[in-house]
């Protein structure tokens, strides 16, 4: 959605795209005369939207589902539906049972260069660590590629933008969000709702009864959930970092001084 201009044009692409998926599942060559029969009491689609926040930071708009966002989320869900029955229907096969699902898009979302899914940006930017040579870590600067974009090109103030991590303690806006975009999916949802690092001010024992019934609020209106404390995982890849710094190092390669055995625990390192 984040690069595509005007409402006409995305109507256009929700057509061609529910097409395209229907002559998949027409094509598809499969192993046994009664996979055959399934499928045709079963046929799903999957037409999936990205670039969801990059469309709404492009017209101003805060990580939220706007009343213009809505109109085409409806666009997305009533053309999906005419135009793959449409086609079913020329091809004389049975029309599908469900028409829509946001998978995880996180390679694709960086090869077409926008936001992945219905996710917000993770952070405008960040430091990215890697290993090589097996243990010897390194770190670089990046600045979000969609974010640099929309700085850029668009005018965006780096400040105004919400992250996933500046979302996080906010966590209700997110799975509102997630709610609000299931209402126009007749399948799942693929979207990670960060937290707040286990154990901080906003995410300790405590704040665990509220946040289960904030999830128990929206829970009837989800196909799926999944969310990430921040520092969960050993050796975290991604640490987000003021705009300005990244700025003064972006594209420097730096030695990160630190045993992997220490960021695992020890695992197979031995004594």
């Amino acid at each position: 959605m984040g690069a595509v201009d005007s409402l006409d044009e995305f109507a256009d692409i929700v057509e061609l795209g529910s097409k395209f998926l229907v002559c998949g599942t027409l094509r598809a060559d499969l192993p046994y005369e009664k996979v055959y029969k399934v499928r045709e009491k079963n046929r799903r689609l999957g037409l999936g939207l990205m670039g969801i926040h990059e469309w709404l930071l492009k017209k101003g708009y805060k990580y939220e589902v706007v009343p213009e966002l809505k109109e085409w989320l409806s666009v997305y869900r009533d053309n999906s539906k005419e135009a793959a029955n449409n086609h079913c229907d020329r091809f004389y096969i049975s029309r599908p049972v469900a028409y829509r699902a946001i998978a995880p898009t996180g390679s694709i979302g960086i090869l077409a260069g926008t936001t992945t899914g219905i996710e917000p940006l993770f952070a405008v930017a960040y430091k990215r660590r890697f290993l090589t040579e097996g243990t010897k870590w390194k770190y670089q600067y990046v600045v979000d590629g969609t974010a640099q974009t929309l700085i850029q090109q668009h005018g965006v103030n780096p400040n105004n933008i919400q992250s996933a991590l500046d979302l996080s303690t906010d966590y209700e806006s997110r799975i509102k969000f997630q709610a609000d975009i299931q209402d126009y999916v007749d399948m799942s949802i693929s979207s990670t709702i960060n937290l707040p690092e286990w154990g901080s001010d906003n995410n300790n024992t405590s704040q665990v009864q509220a946040f289960t019934a904030t999830l128990a609020k929206y829970a009837p209106r989800l196909r799926g959930f999944t969310c990430y404390p921040d520092g969960s995982r050993g050796g975290q890849p991604l640490t987000a970092v003021p705009y300005e710094e990244a700025l003064k190092h972006k594209d420097t390669i730096y030695d990160e001084i630190v045993d992997i055995c220490d960021l695992t625990g020890g695992g197979t390192c031995g004594s």
